[in-house]
């Protein structure tokens, strides 16, 4: 069996494909969010608000229904019908700063 002649290049290879990955993971971990919703919401006899920050207004927005009505249901019908209902409460501002 012949000696490895260039062992080192699986480490260059690996360490290529990883270390732009964990940069990206890195990054995006400090990004600031710029909006807050909170979300209040009254769904089959239950009832929750949820305030959740986001990159962008729809973002938050989006969060904050889904964690309530996650809050509020079981199950896949139950959670889309919860999405299609209108919210008790839905306020968002802009964080200072972001």
């Amino acid at each position: 069996m012949p000696a490895r002649r260039h062992p080192w290049r699986n480490a260059i290879v690996t360490a290529g494909v990883l270390l732009p990955v964990i940069s990206f993971v890195i990054w995006s971990s400090f990004q600031v969010s710029e909006y807050e919703c909170e979300l209040c919401m009254t769904f089959a006899g239950g009832d929750a608000c949820r305030t959740v920050a986001g990159k962008t207004e729809e973002d938050a927005m989006r969060g904050a229904l889904n964690n309530t009505c996650a809050q509020l249901t079981s199950g896949v019908t139950e959670t889309l019908r919860c999405e299609r209902t209108t919210p008790r409460k839905l306020e968002c501002r802009e964080l200072k700063g972001g």
